[in-house]
């Protein structure tokens, strides 16, 4: 492991493991890291494109004293194991993951948390299997139905998801993330175009290094990619209604997402919906502003949600 995950670690060694639970469906091994005792109600959080668990390390830190807090690295991620062909990452396959390493971990619900792509999954989750949410907490993505919706309305939506058309090709989008050193994956998290900025709780070096050392691994960047390669085989959606209450948390600089599909996603949640947008934030928003989304989620989680829809 690069220095900054032992790093990490080391300095909560006792409250944190890595654990493998074989998936009996899929026959997949998945890989997360987890703080607080088992036991305690489960947090599960779900990281984006392209990051990996460590991206909840504030959050793991943070959320152990009354939870069992399992950051998860996705089918095809990381550590997890990474089928070859990409028809094993459609969306029903995603979603059945997440019920299934539920199960595992010996839980029948959770507070479930997602950022990015893990925020789409996080969504479907909910929709699919919603008495296995407690509470949903999504970051920078809307509710999948507003975004598609949104996209074929609005081109200039349409040109920043362009990636999503991009990584239809085989190998070279791959191929494009390791040019120049990994250029590309750095980029992401340090320009001023897409990175964290100047206000925010910019990457370390050290932060750095574990991202590439996660992704420089041979083939580590196919699984990810094969994400977004069945996505137009799973949307639109049949059913939309989230029936749980929900937060969204979205920074405005999001230089992926348009800030508008937040305020849309309302419509979809027949339950509590709380939205709040920092407007200095970026699409790495828990990475960003650590203090500010805890305390937010900490909020959300203590109050009564017997209130419908603000």
């Amino acid at each position: 492991f690069s220095g900054a995950i032992y790093c990490f670690l080391d300095s909560c060694l006792k409250p944190y493991s890595f654990s493998n639970p074989s998936i009996a469906d899929s026959g997949l091994r998945f890989h997360y890291v987890a703080a607080g005792e088992r036991g305690k109600p489960l947090m599960l959080l779900l990281h984006g494109f392209p990051e990996f668990w460590y991206s909840w390390r504030h959050q793991l830190r943070e959320f152990k004293s009354e939870y069992r807090v399992v950051a998860l690295d996705l089918r095809g991620y990381g550590e997890t194991d990474a089928p070859s062909h990409k028809e094993d990452y459609k969306l029903d396959c995603l979603i059945t993951d997440i019920k299934d390493i539920l199960e595992s971990l010996g839980y029948n619900k959770c507070v479930l948390i997602g950022h990015d792509w893990g925020g789409m999954i996080a969504w479907l989750v909910a929709i699919c299997y919603p008495e296995m949410v407690t509470k949903l907490i999504v970051v920078n993505f809307p509710h999948p139905s507003v975004f598609t919706e949104y996209i074929l309305r609005h081109p200039s939506q349409l040109i920043k998801s362009g990636y999503y058309f991009f990584f239809q090709m085989p190998w070279f989008p791959e191929f494009m993330f390791t040019v120049n050193d990994f250029k590309v994956l750095k980029s992401l998290f340090t320009s001023q175009a897409t990175g964290i900025g100047r206000k925010g709780c910019r990457l370390t070096a050290e932060d750095i290094e574990a991202y590439l050392y996660v992704f420089s691994q041979p083939g580590a960047l196919t699984g990810p990619i094969n994400h977004y390669r069945n996505i137009f085989s799973c949307l639109p959606l049949q059913h939309h209604e989230v029936i749980m209450p929900t937060l969204l948390l979205w920074g405005e600089r999001d230089a992926f997402m348009e800030v508008e599909m937040a305020e849309i996603t309302r419509i979809y949640v027949k339950n509590h919906f709380r939205l709040t947008i920092l407007s200095e934030a970026s699409h790495w928003l828990q990475q960003d502003q650590p203090d500010i989304v805890n305390k937010l989620i900490w909020t959300f989680l203590k109050e009564e949600t017997t209130r419908k829809r603000e």
